[in-house]
């Protein structure tokens, strides 16, 4: 809706109808008569009865206003050339109202920034084409397996959402019936209260519900609330990395947006089952490979698993102790930067829980080559 800044340049009485000496009842009833006719419920898809409406709405709010009509008659009246005596300061005795609307629709002050709203407010939301509003945001879980939170992964989710009453379209009235205007705010969607201040505040008609029009009978599926759920089954894709819990964020899959705002987002929780071989260190794998005392003790080369790929040779070192890591490079975790991180490979030197005649005379032969070296006389020293 307009602000005080345009009353100059629009007649307000021509776009009802009706004189500038009408009386209260007459704008009123022109009001309805205008309002009734060219409402949106009752022409969808006229844009031209929408325009109108919107108008004679907009009209409606200035001069079937007790409090704003004197206001916008005087400003009406007034010379275009300026306003002359008590808002003067200096020599000029006077100030121009074409640069207080410059002002104001560059975004400065103006006349409609030094009255603001001090006379009433603006019963803005009812008269007004509806806003646009943003869908609700919508939560979801879902598990996948170790090797598709690597590799990424096309899910299928079933959402359950807020949206407009699939019965009455969102208009809270029974199909079949038509809607009249509503008598409490009288077609504006908003009622005014105070407080026992100086101030009006503007609140939702509780009659309507800021829908403006009401039904005798209400919708039989929703109460009259106009709104119900919907269920629907979209594809949502996982991206490579993801981490057990991460939280995606997928745009524009939420909640439905009503009167052409946006969907909203979809939260989707992911929960990744553990792999039986492999686990996870930020962006890297872990493995734990056993090997025997020998190959740690003598070195060797061991052909270690890749997840999803072929199996690499790993190079142990003479001398490798137990719990040692190494790195093999570019064979974990996709990252967010599109490489790929590394596999971390754990040495675990396995002890054989039994030997054969053979093995036992081996090792006993190492004890005795190796008695003159005890491995704990330091820790005698020391203590």
């Amino acid at each position: 809706m307009s602000g005080k800044a345009d009353w100059a340049s629009k007649d307000y009485y021509a776009e009802l109808g009706v004189s500038k000496d009408a009386s209260a009842d007459e704008i009123k009833k022109a009001y309805r008569r205008l309002a009734r006719a060219n409402h949106p419920d009752s022409n969808p898809g006229d844009e031209k009865k929408h325009e109108k409406f919107k108008a004679v709405a907009e009209a409606y709010d200035v001069v079937g206003d007790a409090e704003k009509r004197p206001e916008y008659d005087a400003i009406r009246s007034a010379p275009m050339g300026g306003f002359g005596g008590g808002f003067g300061g200096g020599g000029g005795g006077g100030f121009d109202i074409n640069d207080l609307l410059r002002d104001r629709a560059a975004g400065g002050g103006g006349f409609g920034d030094m009255f603001g709203d001090l006379f009433g407010g603006t019963r803005a939301g009812g008269r007004r084409a509806p806003r646009p509003q943003r869908g609700p945001d919508v939560e979801s879980n879902a598990t996948i397996s170790f090797v598709d939170a690597m590799d990424g992964v096309t899910i299928s989710l079933r959402l359950t959402s807020e949206s407009p009453c699939a019965t009455c379209s969102g208009t809270g009235g029974k199909p079949g019936t038509k809607p009249h205007i509503c008598q409490v705010c009288e077609g504006a969607g908003m009622v005014a209260s105070t407080s026992g201040g100086a101030f009006t505040l503007n609140e939702t008609c509780p009659a309507c519900g800021g829908r403006q029009l009401v039904y005798d009978e209400p919708c039989p599926t929703c109460l009259g609330s106009g709104r119900g759920t919907s269920a629907r089954s979209i594809q949502a894709r996982i991206p490579a990395g993801v981490k057990d819990g991460q939280r995606i964020r997928l745009r524009g899959k939420g909640g439905t947006g009503e009167n052409g705002g946006p969907n909203g987002d979809l939260f989707v929780t992911v929960k990744v089952t553990p792999h039986r071989l492999f686990g996870r260190k930020g962006d890297n794998l872990t493995l734990e490979v056993p090997v025997s005392f020998d190959e740690a003790a003598l070195g060797a080369e061991i052909k270690v698993p890749t997840l999803g790929g072929a199996p690499v040779t790993l190079k142990i070192p003479a001398g490798t102790p137990n719990g040692r890591t190494f790195r093999v490079r570019g064979r974990g975790a996709k990252k967010k930067d599109g490489t790929n991180a590394d596999l971390l490979v754990t040495l675990e030197v396995h002890v054989p829980a039994m030997l054969d005649q053979a093995a036992r005379e081996a090792v006993e032969a190492y004890r005795q080559a190796t008695s003159g070296k005890p491995l704990r006389s330091k820790l005698f020293e020391e203590a």
